[in-house]
Formats: C-alpha cells, sequence, structure tokens
C-alpha cells in the first residue's frame, strides 16, 4: 500500500520542508501500518510560515469578531460530520481506543461551538473619566502571531483550545504538531480552513521540537508562544521565549491523587481509579497516577482494584471491544519499565502488571500492562514523579488531613479528586487541595471546555485554557476620548 505523503502548509499551499527530509506517522498497536509520512522541518521553514502569518494578519485582524466566529461555528458542523474518520485516524496514529478519540474529537466541536459564541463576547470595560467632557474604556485587541506547541496524547482537542480562541481574537497561527500525532492536527486544520478561514491564517510545520519548535519560540515576529507538554520542555520554552519578552501560556504536568475516604461510596470510587488511572493508558495530564485511601478500606479496595485491573483488555484501540491500548511509542515504553524498576527498588509491592508487553497480537506494538503498586510512601519516586503510562501508585493515610496533606505533598498541581458522601470535608478539600482542578465524588479527568483548565506549581505558570484562554489571547489597549476642545491634563488638573 503506498504511503500517503502530507507537506508543510504555509501561505495556503503545501510546502516540503527545505531539508528535503522527512518521518513517519506509525500505528503504535501495528508498526506495519503507516498513517503517513510528514516533513522534518527546520527554522527555514517556521521562517516562511511565520512570514505568511505576518502577512494575513494585516487582513484578518480586520474581520470583525463576531465573522471570525461564524467560520469556527461552521468549523464545528463540518467536524460532527467528519468525526468517526478523524477518531479512526487517531486511533491509529495514537493508539487509544475509538471511544476516547471520538470524544477528543468531540471536545474540539465543543470548543468551536463555545469559542464561536465568544466572537460576540470580546467584551472590554467602560469607566467614568477624572475629568469632564472625556471618555474612557478598554479593548481587547489581538497578539499578532501566535506560536502553538501541542502533544500528542490529545492531538484535536487540545490543538482546538488554542487554535480557536487565538482565531477568534483575531491572530493567525503556525501550528508544530507533536511529531507522533501530526495527522490529527492536519485534519482539525484542514477542516478551519474549508469552513473558510483564509490563506495564511493557519500554518502547519512539522518537525523536531530542537528544529521547528525553538526556532518558533525565538522567532521575533512570533508575539505569544502556548505550549503543552512535559514540565521540562516547559522551562525550556520559558527560558527562550524571555529572551524576546514573549508571554508564554505552559501547560504541564500532573500527578493526580485521589483521595478516597473511608465513607465513600466504593464502587463509585472504584469506577474511578480505573478510569482516572488506565483511561488514555494513563497517557494524560490529568491521569489520576496516585490512589490515596483511608486505611480502614484500603484492603478491601485493592484487592477489588486490581482484579479489575487484571481483567482489562488491552490491545489495538481500533478494535471496539479494547479498553487499554498501547502506549504511543517505545520510548514511553523505556519510562514505564524503568519507573516500575525504580518502584521495586525503593520497596513498593508490585501488585499486577509491570512489564510490557510483546507476545502474540502484542508483538507489532508497544503495549504495557496496567501496572498497580500498593504499600508506596509519600517519599518514594512513583509517588512524586510524572510517570505518563498506565502505572498507578497506592499510598494510605489515617486521617482526612494527612491525606489532603499526602496529596499536596509533590511539585505539581493540576487535578485532583476526593471521594466522600461527608460535605464538610468535601468543601475543605476544595479549599485546601493545591490544584487547578478539584473533582468531588468523580475521577480525576474530565475536563469541559467552558471552565478554565490549568494547573499550579510545576504543572502550570498561570495561564488557563478553556474558558480563560482569550485572556492569553489578546491585549488589552486604554482608549480615552477628550471631547472638552481644550487641552485637559490627567491627574494634575484633577488634583484640585
Amino acid at each position: 500500500m503506498a504511503i500517503t505523503t502530507y507537506l508543510n502548509l504555509i501561505g495556503g499551499q503545501s510546502l516540503p520542508a527545505k531539508s528535503g527530509k522527512a518521518f513517519q506517522d506509525i500505528n503504535p498497536a501495528d508498526h506495519s501500518d503507516i498513517v503517513g509520512e510528514f516533513p522534518s522541518s527546520g527554522p527555514e521553514d517556521v521562517d516562511l510560515a511565520v512570514a505568511a502569518a505576518k502577512k494575513a494578519f494585516a487582513t484578518w485582524r480586520l474581520v470583525p469578531a463576531p465573522k471570525r466566529a461564524e467560520i469556527l461555528y461552521h468549523a464545528g458542523q463540518l467536524l460532527r460530520e467528519r468525526k468517526e474518520q478523524f477518531a479512526q485516524d487517531m486511533t491509529r496514529e495514537m493508539g487509544k481506543v475509538l471511544a476516547e478519540t471520538r470524544g477528543d474529537v468531540q471536545e474540539a466541536i465543543d470548543e468551536a461551538f463555545y469559542v464561536a459564541g465568544e466572537g460576540r463576547r470580546l467584551f472590554g470595560k467602560t469607566t467614568p473619566s477624572e475629568l469632564q467632557n472625556k471618555f474612557a474604556m478598554s479593548v481587547r485587541m489581538p497578539l499578532g502571531v501566535v506560536g502553538l506547541i501541542t502533544p500528542w496524547n490529545f492531538p484535536m482537542a487540545i490543538p482546538s483550545w488554542k487554535l480557536f480562541p487565538a482565531l477568534v481574537a483575531g491572530n493567525t497561527c503556525v501550528i508544530k504538531p507533536a511529531t507522533d500525532t501530526p495527522l490529527s492536527v492536519y485534519n482539525l486544520v484542514n477542516t478551519l480552513n474549508d469552513a473558510g478561514v483564509p490563506p495564511g491564517v493557519l500554518n502547519i510545520v512539522c518537525g523536531g521540537g530542537g528544529s521547528v519548535g525553538n526556532a518558533l519560540v525565538e522567532h521575533k515576529d512570533v508575539r505569544a508562544i502556548s505550549f503543552t507538554g512535559s514540565s521540562e520542555i516547559g522551562s525550556h520554552v520559558a527560558q527562550r521565549a524571555a529572551a524576546t519578552f514573549k508571554p508564554v501560556s505552559l501547560e504541564m504536568g500532573g500527578k493526580n491523587a485521589q483521595i478516597v475516604l473511608d465513607d465513600a461510596n466504593l464502587d463509585l470510587a472504584l469506577d474511578g481509579a480505573l478510569w482516572g488511572a488506565f483511561g488514555t493508558t494513563g497517557q494524560r495530564c490529568t491521569a489520576t497516577s496516585r490512589l490515596l485511601l483511608q486505611k480502614g478500606i484500603a484492603k478491601e479496595f485493592i484487592a477489588r482494584l486490581v482484579e479489575r485491573v487484571k481483567a482489562l483488555k488491552i490491545g489495538n484501540g481500533l478494535d471496539e471491544s479494547v479498553q487499554v491500548g498501547p502506549q504511543v511509542n517505545a520510548s514511553q515504553i523505556e519510562t514505564s519499565t524503568n519507573y516500575v524498576e525504580i518502584a521495586r527498588g525503593e520497596g513498593a509491592k508490585l501488585e499486577c502488571g509491570g512489564h510490557g508487553l510483546t507476545d502474540g497480537a502484542y508483538a507489532n506494538g508497544t503495549f504495557f500492562a496496567p501496572t498497580v503498586f500498593s504499600g508506596v510512601m509519600p517519599t518514594m519516586r512513583i509517588a512524586r514523579e510524572e510517570v505518563f503510562g498506565p502505572v498507578l501508585a497506592i499510598l494510605e493515610f489515617d486521617t482526612f488531613e494527612e491525606g489532603i496533606e499526602i496529596a499536596n505533598s509533590i511539585d505539581y498541581g493540576l487535578s485532583s479528586a476526593l471521594y466522600t458522601k461527608d460535605l464538610n470535608r468535601a468543601f475543605a478539600a476544595i479549599r485546601d487541595l493545591e490544584a487547578g482542578i478539584t473533582y468531588i465524588n468523580a475521577p480525576t479527568i474530565g475536563a469541559e471546555v467552558h471552565l478554565p483548565f490549568g494547573g499550579v506549581k510545576h504543572t502550570g505558570n498561570g495561564h488557563r485554557e478553556g474558558s480563560e484562554a482569550l485572556d492569553f489571547f489578546t491585549t488589552w489597549k486604554a482608549v480615552y476620548v477628550d471631547y472638552s476642545d481644550k487641552l485637559q491634563r490627567a491627574q494634575i488638573d484633577n488634583a484640585e
């Protein structure tokens, strides 16, 4: 079967990388399935894309925001029509099961419809002036060319969180998709173009972080960078962007805790732990990677959880009966394997899993058995560092206050969950958990587009996606209109 070749999208044209090099997008469940071949670009390609975006900004910024929003709404309609095909493509290139890739596309649809409404709500403020016959207000303005660097685990949802608010605000974009999952970004951008986005407003440059990402972050004509990825790379992006005073939105790692108190609905908490830890094969920044159990229910809960984990069906996500797909590449398998050995060395008890799956149906993919460790102490690396795989650490605690303390004892602060029937403790947890997101009687995964998404500490730098994304993709301009027909000196004249 012939391999489909994709090119960079720059100024409305399909262009190969200047280097002439390319890389293959491979199905992690079946390495014989080549999803496509994509350009391996460099700084020269970024220069072309930024120039195209800068040229397009001159006219795109003048399109009324409600009209820009109508294009996004149309894109949402087209995404809904193309949902199944895009989900199939995503499962092939990323591995997660079809039920989840359909959800990924659905999140992009939801984002399109939500942000389309914001086209009529780009509100500024009016305020009284301190002087007579003077009008004062503030208005939102687009930034210009923005660079977007997106991850492989939600290869359409997360790009939509960045592209749609950037566009409705009047910016033009250069996006660098993850090299493991570029096709989903092409599907999204092509849909936006089919909906009526003019040439040059959206540009795709494929390639590695060192060659494309750095060039985008450092480019003098790029006004802002929105990045989702690891904390290590996010720190690197922030430092490089600081040299040119670019604002940077960073959405990074997590080590999320689900706390289960002894009064909780244990059946519900069990379902939540299973879904939170092993949905997307644990490859979510919001995944439940720590399960904190009050000691009175710990033994029973662990036994029931391990039984459920062992029964999970692992395989190619295109099979509707599969519950857990592959890890995205061999590097992720190596990371999971290394953390299993670290946990064993630290004295944690391996309850199940802990190894790659390489025989039979798994021989041609990158699969890892869902893994559970008990007897984990808060100081262990398995309890503090992000694995980004199907590896769950179980810790036990005595009191509610101790559970909160353990949950907060790490460098990350993205998502958190508490299972309890005690309303007082629920509200205390909402107040006291150091996280950007807290769920009560629900797993650590499941964010909705109309709420702010992001975290604290090493998880993020304060910006939020979702409902607050426009605060990043716009800047404020203060406007004064003096209709007194004379010179008025603000603050000086007013002092009397």
